[in-house]
């Protein structure tokens, strides 16, 4: 089961950032700063795993062990953007995670995610591209 939530992470992450290179350039902040910050929240009490993107655009997996729990960066110049997908199993329904995409300070985006009546949650806030 938990190899199958990584390969949906995995899956969900490259799809969010290939369509956020394509046409969600508008939505970037003016900042120009290269800091990452992802940012996992909530109350949810089941095995949470993430896919993210750091530098070089190379893909992570990473177990959660709790909660809250961030991972920090500064991204490279050969870095095209930011984004992550967190999945979890054997948790309670309705408990949640919010997952947020901080650059330079800023939240530039974010989502909450609940888990089912079987206690999977799923969570992808999206892409943040930079501004070339």
């Amino acid at each position: 089961m938990k190899s199958i939530l990584k390969t949906l992470a995995i899956v969900l992450t490259l799809a969010f950032t290939v369509a956020s290179c394509s046409s969600d350039n508008d939505n970037n902040s003016g900042s120009g700063s290269r800091d990452i910050k992802y940012e996992v929240t909530g109350n949810y009490t089941g095995k949470l795993s993430t896919v993210y993107t750091e530098s070089g655009n190379g893909g992570q997996n990473a177990d959660i062990n709790s909660l809250p729990w961030t991972k920090e960066f500064t991204a490279g110049a050969d870095t095209y953007g930011a984004g992550i997908t967190v999945s979890g199993f054997g948790g309670v329904v309705d408990q949640t995670i919010t997952v947020k995409i901080i650059v330079g300070g800023k939240v530039e985006k974010e989502t909450t995610a609940k888990a089912t009546s079987d206690g999977i949650i799923v969570a992808a806030p999206g892409s943040f591209v930079f501004v070339k």
